[in-house]
C-alpha cells in the first residue's frame, strides 16, 4: 500500500486537520454509543505527542447542505472530553473566520459538520481550498466515510500532506490481511436479508474465496434457486436467476458454497415461537426458515476449522430473537476460539454483523472488527475508495 502513516509525518508546530468519524448515535442531546469516538483516541494523541494541533473534521447525520441545528456536532462535545480526558475546543463553522479563531497551537479543536455546505458531498474544490488554509498536514482517520469522494475525505487529502490515522492504518491493514493478500484456505461467511443488496459483494467473492457461507434470508432466495419450496420465507424470488448465475460462477472458480441442508422454521417471526428444525427440502408451506439447522452449523464450523482466514458480513438467522440466533452465536463462537488459538485469521464487519458478534460475545476475540458499513462493503466488493485512493496518490 502506498499510503503514509502518522509515523511518516513531521508534525511538530503543524495544524493537522483530522478527518475522524463522529456520526454517533444521540437521544436527547446525549451520546448513547461511543465507540466510533473511542477508537479515534489513539490518532488525537499521537498527534499532540508529536506536536500537532488536532483540528477534527466530521460529518454528522443528513443535513443536505444546511445548517441544521439538531445535527451540530457541538452535542458530542461532552462524550469526546470524556474519551481524551481534556477540554475540547469548538468552531461553530469548519472554513473561514469563525473556524480559525477557534483553533489554538496544543489544543484540539473540533469543527462544525462538514455537511452543513452543499460542497461538502459535491467534493467542491473551494470548499476543499477553504479547509485546506485551516491546515498544514491532512490525516484521515474515518474509514467509514473513505468510500465517499467528499470535500474532507478526498479533495483535502489532494491538497496537503496527506497520511492514514491509527484507525484508519489498522482497517486498511486488516483488510488487506483478509482479502488482499490473505493465507489460505479462505473463507467468508455472506449474510443478510436480500440477494439485491449484496449481489457485487458476492460475485466478487465466489472469484476470490475457496469457501463462501451464505446465510440469512439470501440463503432463502439461493435454496428457491436450486428448486426448494421455501414456504413462507422471506425470499427474493425474483432474483432466483441471478443466484444461479452466482453459483456457477463459484463452480467455475472452483470457490464450495455452503447453503443449508437443514432449517430452523416456525409459524411466526417472535420470539419464543414453536420452531422445530427440518430438512432444508421439507420446510412447511404455511411457514417460514428463520435460522440454519444444527447439522448445517456443524458443517460449517468444520470449514471454519479446515481455514487460515476468516471473513465475515451478516449473520446466518434472525439472530434478533431468541432462539433464532443460535446458528450465528454458535459458529461466531468457533471462529473466536480458533483467533485466540492463534489457527485463524478473522476480520468482520458491517452494522448487523458487529451487533451479532456483540451479542455472541465473539466480538473481543475476532483479529478485527470493522465499524465501518458500507466502505467495508465496498472493500470486499473489490471497489476502489475515493478517500483511500486520495491518500496513496
Amino acid at each position: 500500500m502506498g499510503w503514509k502513516s502518522l509515523d511518516d509525518m513531521y508534525l511538530d508546530g503543524k495544524r493537522v486537520l483530522t478527518r475522524v468519524d463522529l456520526n454517533v448515535p444521540v437521544e436527547n442531546g446525549a451520546v448513547t454509543d461511543s465507540t466510533r469516538i473511542d477508537r479515534i483516541v489513539p490518532t488525537v494523541r499521537d498527534i499532540l505527542e508529536k506536536g500537532g494541533t488536532p483540528i477534527l473534521l466530521a460529518h454528522f447525520g443528513r443535513p443536505k447542505g444546511e445548517s441544521v441545528p439538531e445535527m451540530s456536532l457541538r452535542q458530542v462535545i461532552p462524550a469526546l472530553e470524556s474519551a481524551l480526558g481534556r477540554s475540547i475546543r469548538f468552531g461553530s463553522d469548519c472554513v473561514g473566520d469563525e473556524a480559525a479563531a477557534a483553533i489554538r497551537e496544543g489544543e484540539v479543536t473540533l469543527l462544525e459538520n462538514t455537511r452543513f455546505h452543499p460542497g461538502e458531498e459535491k467534493n467542491d474544490g473551494t470548499l476543499a481550498d477553504q479547509m485546506a488554509e485551516l491546515g498544514d498536514v491532512y490525516c484521515n482517520d474515518a474509514f467509514s466515510a473513505a468510500h465517499r469522494a467528499h470535500a474532507s475525505t478526498e479533495g483535502l487529502a489532494r491538497r496537503l500532506p496527506a497520511c492514514a490515522g491509527r484507525l484508519m492504518a489498522e482497517e486498511l491493514k486488516a483488510l488487506e490481511t483478509a482479502l488482499g493478500n490473505p493465507e489460505r484456505p479462505l473463507m467468508a461467511v455472506v449474510g443478510g436479508a436480500k440477494v439485491s443488496t449484496k449481489l457485487e459483494l458476492l460475485s466478487n467473492l465466489v472469484r476470490k474465496v475457496n469457501h463462501l457461507v451464505i446465510g440469512g434470508g439470501m440463503a432463502n432466495t439461493f435454496l428457491a434457486a436450486k428448486g426448494i419450496d421455501v414456504g413462507k420465507s422471506l425470499a427474493e424470488h425474483d432474483m432466483t436467476g441471478t443466484a444461479r448465475e452466482i453459483l456457477s460462477s463459484a463452480d467455475e472458480a472452483g470457490c464450495e458454497i455452503l447453503l443449508p441442508e437443514d432449517v430452523v422454521v416456525a409459524a411466526a417471526f417472535e420470539a419464543g415461537a414453536e420452531n422445530r428444525v427440518v430438512p432444508v427440502e421439507d420446510c412447511p408451506e404455511e411457514m417460514m426458515i428463520l435460522d440454519t439447522g444444527p447439522e448445517s452449523v456443524q458443517r460449517i464450523i468444520k470449514a471454519i476449522s479446515s481455514c487460515h482466514t476468516l471473513i465475515w458480513n451478516g449473520p446466518l438467522g434472525a439472530f434478533e430473537i431468541k432462539p433464532f440466533d443460535e446458528a450465528t452465536n454458535a459458529a461466531a463462537q468457533e471462529a473466536a476460539r480458533l483467533t485466540r488459538d492463534g489457527q485463524l485469521v478473522s476480520v468482520a464487519g458491517g452494522g448487523d454483523t458487529v451487533s451479532a458478534l456483540n451479542r455472541a460475545s465473539a466480538a473481543r476475540d475476532f483479529t478485527y472488527v470493522s465499524s465501518a458499513g458500507g466502505a467495508f462493503l465496498e472493500w470486499m466488493e473489490g471497489k476502489t475508495l475515493p478517500g483511500v485512493a486520495a491518500l496513496e496518490a
